[in-house]
């Protein structure tokens, strides 16, 4: 369905997609499409991408914490060392989105995300390689004209399956890049179309 921007009560116009959902549109305002470099936090997310599948991201967005707790801050040197009493914990916790495939999954791409970083050139670098550093800034007018992958995303995927990782299909590698910023799909008349390519994110605290 063809959506345009929309405004809202506190005079600022966004993408539709948050709707009137508080956490959604904090989410919409303070992340998505704000440019990502961080390692760690990159592997979260794609991570997280892969749990989406078949879901929606809200769904994800409401456990997220819960998610953090489970898999240890997604330190990808612990989910490496995962056994199998730890994933059956995992499948245990009603928290979670418990999906054995998608579990083992993360603890498949932890080992490789691994392999990137003492192999090089580091996970931020390998994936910025591809945007030469720099976001894409589309200016889509609406939700109809966004696309679900590009040809950019079935090379990054095509990439990340060929390292080992897991649950990185071009579909999900797009939404991955949309939300890390390595795209701009803000629609061009959102508040954040302007401004989230000058935003810097503010680290979060790893989990001890």
């Amino acid at each position: 369905m063809t959506q345009s921007a929309r405004l809202h009560a506190d005079g600022l116009t966004r993408c539709p997609w948050p709707g009137d959902d508080l956490l959604y549109l904090a989410y919409h305002d303070t992340e998505w499409g704000i440019p990502e470099y961080d390692d760690r936090a990159l592997f979260e997310k794609l991570i997280l991408d892969g749990f989406q599948a078949g879901l929606s991201w809200i769904t994800i967005l409401r456990k997220r914490d819960n998610f953090r707790r489970a898999f240890d801050g997604f330190l990808p040197e612990t989910i490496a060392r995962y056994n199998e009493k730890k994933v059956h914990a995992l499948m245990n916790d009603a928290g979670i989105v418990r999906n054995r495939a998608k579990i083992e999954g993360a603890i498949t791409s932890a080992k490789s995300y691994l392999g990137i970083m003492e192999q090089g050139p580091g996970f931020s670098a390998l994936l910025w390689d591809f945007m030469d550093g720099q976001p894409k800034v589309n200016r889509f007018k609406t939700t109809a004209t966004i696309p679900a992958s590009t040809p950019l995303s079935v090379r990054i995927s095509k990439e990340l399956a060929s390292r080992g990782f897991k649950f990185v299909g071009p579909t999900i590698v797009y939404a991955f890049m949309q939300a890390t910023g390595m795209v701009n799909d803000h629609l061009v008349t959102c508040h954040c179309h302007e401004t989230c390519g000058r935003q810097t994110r503010q680290s979060r605290p790893k989990t001890k």
